[in-house]
């Protein structure tokens, strides 16, 4: 059943790609038949690993397939665990391409289609690959895919650059994972991921655990190789960026669980490293993401912010096996799957939402997108779920992970190494300062964007088709209902990480059937489940005693517009606008953002002296990555290749003696080596 099942998921993410190759767009009615496809794949995916987390594991050898030794799909409760997550979110955002499709504004352009099916394609791929040349052959597919979604628009010069720089970081990653699977093979003689288990713990496990840790957080977005998310993200057209960011991103989370099997206890250094690179990510992620003027790139960097904190979380789970105590791995690793569900959930609603609303409005400017909500009520609260989600408010998903994250690194004071422990220390100061700057950047975007008058600029009639406000619907819906059934989920994560951590280990969180903890008993306990009776009790009796104590004057308060600036008579252009709302973060956080400020006075020189001027004044931020780091690399490289392009001079005397110095000095490191 499960090799059926295999083979029809493939056969029509392949049959959506060659239709949109070779029938292209220029038939409306066949512009969502791609999509429709991907959703059918999706969906037998999804039943796939709902399968194996029921019954059992499945190997299936399918000879040299890919002409490079033997080709491996292994179909085991890991693989089977991020197949149920990321192609149920799969589903969701294929029903969202469909009626975003048919759309009259949507693009035109043969191939988008294409590298959306091969990009599920190649996820599916990397879940199931038993050996180090498919992973890798499906991994470069993947970096192939996000360059065409992030290129295919080719309207202006940014998304050309955009485009090379997602490939750039993708080759990078490639890369690592490439040099660290060839030390691993080795070392053993085979290119089968099981047989790396036995690898001896040495310096050659060190690295090449290295080396694959780097190339998977390339993927995720850690710093500083996180720079190709805002430009590559905003730069892919409609729902394609909630495939890579919600679905395809998370592969590189699924490479750092599926190695922790493999290579097991990591050196402390490394473990010191992640936790402190996630922790910087996680409030570099957001720092960015509350001053952004566009709608995308809020959200682009918000998968920042979260791929750090999912990090810190998988360096409690490092920390764990480094100390060789299993209930912390196993709290690590559990907080950092909570999060990556929620993560996943919401930032695919976000940006199926932010599709819809594009469309009716030609921006995702912020300060022209005031009262969006009104005008798309279904996109506009699911992009209220996704937000509430991320900014980690009860009683939602983001708000239970975030709490596991925080209970795992206060586990600190259990470890005996002091390195280990004030990494731990620092990286939980950091996740808990992000958690409040996330709720300051959603609700800035709520308030002001989605809330508020209605504008008149808005189609009416654009809050997508039936199958695009199901898919919204169903990813909101998962952003609350997911939360009440915690202890549920984590009897589904706990059967999908048994083969890293044991099972029992994991359903530690259940103090009990409804009351969680962090694997420590005694330490602290959260019910969400119970959230959804306490809350509505608490919201109603405070409703009740206002109520009373006014004294009937309760509903006779003033009301004002929403968000209405604090002077009196101030609307319009001059109210209060999400600029305005983040300008204090950007003086607080000036040393982390950047923040440079210029004013001008624009008049004459009568009008200054009447007072009369008008002085405009502005201000920008400036990545400290960017800047400080791959500005000097960029300009190095310039300069070194125009010092190359000195040697082509053009004579055949210059290159023969180029190449008699390179035939002495290969024969001078030979005979060093003799």
């Amino acid at each position: 059943m499960n090799g059926a099942l295999l083979v029809a998921a493939f056969s029509c993410l392949g049959a959506g790609a060659l239709l949109d190759l070779f029938v292209g767009t220029a038939r409306r009615a066949a512009r969502p038949v791609p999509y429709a496809l991907a959703l059918i794949g999706s969906g037998l995916l999804l039943g796939l690993g709902i399968h194996v987390i029921a019954t059992s594991a499945q190997s299936f050898s399918l000879g040299s397939l890919l002409a490079m030794g033997t080709t491996t799909i292994r179909v085991d409760d890991l693989a089977a665990l991020f197949l149920t997550l990321l192609f149920a979110i799969g589903v969701a955002v294929s029903a969202c391409s469909i009626s975003w499709v048919r759309r009259e504004a949507s693009p035109r352009r043969r191939g988008l289609a294409a590298a959306y099916c091969t990009l599920l394609g190649a996820v599916a791929a990397i879940l199931l690959a038993g050996d180090a040349f498919t992973f890798l052959f499906a991994w470069e597919v993947l970096t192939v895919s996000f360059y065409v979604l992030a290129g295919v628009n080719r309207a202006h010069r940014r998304d050309a650059h955009a485009a090379w720089l997602t490939l750039a970081t993708g080759k990078v990653s490639g890369a690592c994972l490439l040099f660290g699977f060839l030390l691993l093979a080795s070392s053993t003689g085979s290119f089968d991921l099981a047989s790396w288990q036995h690898i001896a713990p040495g310096v050659l496990h060190d690295i090449a655990y290295a080396l694959v840790v780097v190339g998977f957080s390339a993927k995720l977005g850690i710093v500083p190789l996180q720079a190709w998310m805002p430009i590559g993200y905003p730069a892919a057209p409609g729902p394609t960026r909630a495939a890579m960011a919600g679905i395809a991103a998370n592969v590189g989370v699924y490479g750092l669980w599926r190695f922790l099997s493999i290579l097991g206890r990591p050196p402390a250094w490394l473990v010191v490293a992640v936790l402190l690179l996630g922790g910087i990510t996680a409030l570099l992620g957001i720092a960015f993401a509350g001053v952004q003027t566009h709608l995308s790139r809020v959200i682009a960097y918000s998968s920042v912010e979260n791929a750090g904190i999912i990090f810190t979380a998988f360096g409690v789970a490092l920390a764990g096996a480094a100390a060789r105590q299993p209930i912390l791995e196993a709290a690590g690793l559990l907080a950092a799957t909570l999060h990556v569900v929620a993560h996943a959930i919401a930032k695919s609603v976000l940006f199926s939402a932010t599709a819809n609303v594009e469309q009716a409005l030609g921006t995702d400017d912020l300060e022209q997108l005031r009262g969006i909500g009104r005008v798309l009520p279904v996109s506009g609260t699911a992009f209220a779920a996704g937000a509430l989600t991320l900014a980690g408010l009860p009683p939602t998903i983001g708000f239970v992970s975030e709490w596991f994250v925080l209970e795992a690194l206060m586990q600190e004071f259990r470890l005996p190494g002091l390195a280990i422990r004030l990494g731990m220390a620092g990286a939980g100061a950091l996740v808990a300062l992000t958690s409040g700057l996330a709720a300051l950047a959603f609700v800035r975007i709520l308030g002001l964007v989605f809330l508020g008058p209605r504008p008149a600029a808005a189609d009416r009639h654009s809050d997508g088709g039936l199958s695009g406000r199901s898919g919204l619907v169903a990813l909101g819906i998962c952003c609350f209902g997911i939360a009440a059934v915690t202890p549920l989920e984590i009897r589904y994560l706990a059967q999908g990480l048994s083969p890293i951590v044991a099972r029992t280990l994991v359903l530690h969180a259940l103090k009990s059937p409804w009351v969680l903890q962090p694997t420590y008993p005694g330490f602290s306990i959260l019910s969400p489940s119970w959230l959804y009776v306490a809350m509505p009790v608490a919201f109603v009796a405070v409703a009740v005693g206002a109520i009373a104590l006014s004294g009937g004057r309760y509903f006779k308060v003033r009301r004002a517009p929403a968000w209405r600036s604090a002077t009196s008579g101030v609307e319009g252009p001059s109210s209060y606008s999400a600029f305005g709302f983040a300008n204090p973060l950007r003086h607080v956080l000036a040393n982390v953002l950047g923040t440079r400020r210029e004013s001008m006075s624009l008049g004459s020189a009568a009008d200054d002296a009447r007072g009369r001027g008008r002085v405009e004044y502005t201000t920008r931020v400036v990545e400290p990555v960017e800047a400080h780091l791959y500005a000097p690399l960029r300009r190095g490289a310039l300069a070194l290749a125009e010092l190359v392009k000195r040697l082509q001079s053009g004579r055949l005397q210059a290159y023969v003696a180029y190449m008699l110095f390179a035939l002495v000095v290969a024969l001078a490191i030979t005979a060093g080596l003799h």
